[in-house]
């Protein structure tokens, strides 16, 4: 089972280049984020054509997720837990079923949080213990979960092509990084890294001052599995490639192969 994440800053902008790489990587569930569109604006028909069935959590303009898959989706759930009054189209669930084990997927489109002191920075990180809160109750099923998508975190210094000037900001400042952490060390893995040990690879570049050019990109787009997932994880990678296509986002997708 081939499970990937994207972040593809507007599904209306980016829907044939989306529909490129389906066809390209063949993924078999895959989590979008920043889809900028509320539900009957998304392009669904385009994508079934393609074999998959759709989810769509989203709202007008701003952020937005949705879920494709080639499985039938058993179960389903629409919003992160733990904060009723949030209206932010943040966080989408499926359950889906694999030759040998069914399969939980969490897509999610962490807060940005900057400017960095600020409400908004207080929001992300009170996002991150609700997040935190749900994978904890979800790891006490001891089944195969994902939590996956553009989590607007840089965990290390190895992930950031210049450390220090990212340092203040939202995506890097130690209180991110270490809820962050703490969400890893409840027994989750990071599938890229579970595999590859390479220092600055990168799933962002920003449009601004050549940074794809430069190769000055971040790595904040992430797959965290569970230790049941895990035990069947076989293979995953970044298709930067993406990111040189035409009218590209300014993010890239990143997938996991699992033996389930």
């Amino acid at each position: 089972m081939k499970i990937a994440t994207w972040n593809v800053n507007s599904i209306k902008v980016r829907k044939e280049i989306v529909s490129d790489w389906l066809r390209e990587a063949e993924p078999d569930v895959v989590c979008l984020q920043e889809i900028k569109c509320v539900d009957d604006a998304f392009p669904k028909k385009a994508f079934e054509d393609l074999n998959y069935n759709v989810l769509v959590h989203g709202q007008k303009t701003y952020n937005g997720v949705a879920i494709l898959s080639k499985y039938p989706i058993e179960d389903h759930m629409i919003g992160l837990p733990g904060d009723k009054s949030d209206d932010q189209a943040r966080y989408a669930e499926i359950v889906v079923s694999g030759e040998s084990s069914p399969v939980r997927v969490g897509g999610l489109y962490l807060p940005n949080g900057n400017p960095a002191p600020g409400p908004k920075y207080d929001y992300k990180l009170a996002w991150m213990d609700r997040l935190y809160d749900h994978a904890a109750g979800l790891l006490a099923n001891e089944e195969p979960f994902l939590l996956i998508g553009d989590y607007n975190i840089i965990p290390h210094e190895d992930d950031v092509h210049d450390a220090e000037a990212w340092r203040e900001d939202a995506l890097f400042r130690r209180e991110s990084r270490t809820k962050f952490n703490r969400m890893v060390h409840l027994g989750l893995t990071d599938a890229y890294r579970a595999l590859h040990e390479d220092a600055h690879q990168y799933t962002f570049w920003d449009y601004q001052a050549g940074a794809w050019q430069k190769n000055n990109g971040i790595r904040i787009d992430h797959l965290l599995l569970s230790p049941q997932a895990a035990d069947l994880l076989t293979g995953s990678g970044i298709d930067a490639h993406v990111r040189g296509w035409e009218k590209p986002s300014d993010h890239v997708p990143v997938w996991c192969e699992l033996n389930a």
